[in-house]
């Protein structure tokens, strides 16, 4: 069999797991080939602690060449055009002829979307504006804060509640939780809706214990930075003294332009083999649309969470149906649509949400209590996926898994 070039784009999880796990399996004969424009990786799950000042900015960065294997050629450059007829993605850096393409592009934030937005918010969605939200936090002494979900679908569909706690439990820790107010929109009608109403309740009561207030069904229309001011539409509007946004999220650019992207903009792929129609091209992660069994409004599908738990299963899963076509070996290995998130709820505790969402009639997930042991569980996820290869990260990938077993829920790393 001829050698075959298996080409990634995207280095986030979903596009590192892909190639590590394909350079693996692969005969050295194969090329893999990571394309991703930054030098560096940012572990983004470490984002909300970047805010709160729990962590520095070079705890978690590490050098794109730490985290892939060694022959994963990684491009540096920017993917600007994709030719399904040629197999050939143009990057800023050079072309690319490929046998095999994974799009691990993940979704843009693009606050441009929303009048005022960008020019009136913080927001901890990304690298740089979790280090500058800190800063905003730092000077913060009284006031209304409102995280405000900007638009649907998003990445993390935790991260708000989250973020809403651990800034609570920030002032609490500073004295000033009296004299500051945290409100919540979000243009949902509970919190992360897919995971089903019991969820929902808990996650509202973990929230209002920490005295934030909550606004379902708020659907962003405007900010008026001047004014500091929200506007919902006929939900009125609201006045704010820091505003923390979660940005409306967009496909990139040219999956659209390569006829890959549904009306939404986001890839459609088969949900068990993560295929797109095209022959050979595979997508992953946030960048496609898979639809769930269920409705939270009649007229709204319900679709698999942005997450990166679910883009790293789903890594695995094309990295081995690859392998094995390649190979000249049939393997029936699928996506079984389950996950789990790890919630930081402040004070060092988390909550353990798990379960299969591709479940009939709908996803079926559960909320084991809050507890330490979840925080310092994330804590080790840090650990692990920053950590070089070698035997501490395969130490770490060992302890973490028998470690889950033993609470009797599913860690795949």
């Amino acid at each position: 069999m001829a050698n075959k070039t298996v080409l990634i784009l995207g280095g986030g999880v979903g596009g590192l797991v892909a190639a590590n796990e394909l350079r693996q399996r692969l005969d050295r004969a194969h090329r893999v080939v990571l394309v991703e424009r930054n030098l560096e990786h940012a572990f983004a799950p470490s984002f909300l602690w970047l805010m709160t000042g729990d962590r520095k900015a070079s705890q978690i960065v590490r050098p794109m060449q730490k985290l892939v294997r060694r022959g994963v050629e990684v491009v540096h450059g920017e993917a600007l055009a994709i030719d399904l007829a040629r197999r050939r993605v143009e990057t800023s850096a050079q072309s690319v002829d490929y046998d095999y393409l994974v799009v691990a592009l993940g979704a843009r934030l693009a606050p441009e979307v929303i009048v005022g937005l960008a020019q009136g918010s913080e927001t901890f969605y990304s690298f740089e504006g979790a280090a500058k939200l800190h800063d905003a936090l730092q000077n913060f002494r009284s006031g209304r804060i409102a995280v405000a979900v900007a638009g649907l679908p998003f990445k993390c569909p935790a991260a708000p509640y989250e973020g809403a706690m651990l800034m609570a439990d920030l002032f609490r820790r500073r004295g000033l939780r009296d004299k500051i107010e945290i409100h919540l929109f979000t243009p949902e009608p509970q919190p992360m809706p897919v995971a089903g109403p019991e969820l929902g309740r808990a996650v509202c009561t973990m929230i209002e214990s920490k005295g934030i207030a909550y606004h379902p069904l708020h659907q962003l229309t405007a900010v008026d930075p001047k004014a500091r001011e929200l506007q919902f539409g006929e939900k009125g509007k609201f006045q704010y003294d820091l505003l923390v946004a979660v940005p409306p999220h967009r496909s990139p650019e040219l999956v659209r332009q390569a006829g890959l992207a549904n009306q939404a903009g986001w890839v459609t792929v088969d949900p068990a083999s993560l295929a797109t129609q095209h022959e050979n091209v595979f997508a992953i992660g946030d960048v496609t649309a898979i639809p769930l069994p269920g409705r939270w409004k009649p007229e709204v599908p319900l679709v698999l969470p942005k997450a990166g738990v679910f883009a790293h299963i789903q890594a695995l899963v094309v990295a081995h149906r690859i392998a094995g076509h390649i190979a000249g070996v049939k393997v029936e290995e699928t996506f079984c649509g389950d996950g789990y998130c790890m919630l930081e709820a402040g004070a060092q505790e988390g909550g353990f949400a798990f379960g299969n969402f591709f479940a009939e009639p709908s996803p079926q997930v559960n909320l084991r209590n809050l507890g330490k042991k979840w925080h310092v569980g994330k804590i080790l996820i840090e650990k692990w996926w920053l950590a070089p290869f070698g035997l501490k990260r395969t130490a770490l990938k060992v302890g973490l898994e028998l470690g889950g077993k033993a609470l009797g829920i599913p860690v795949t790393l």
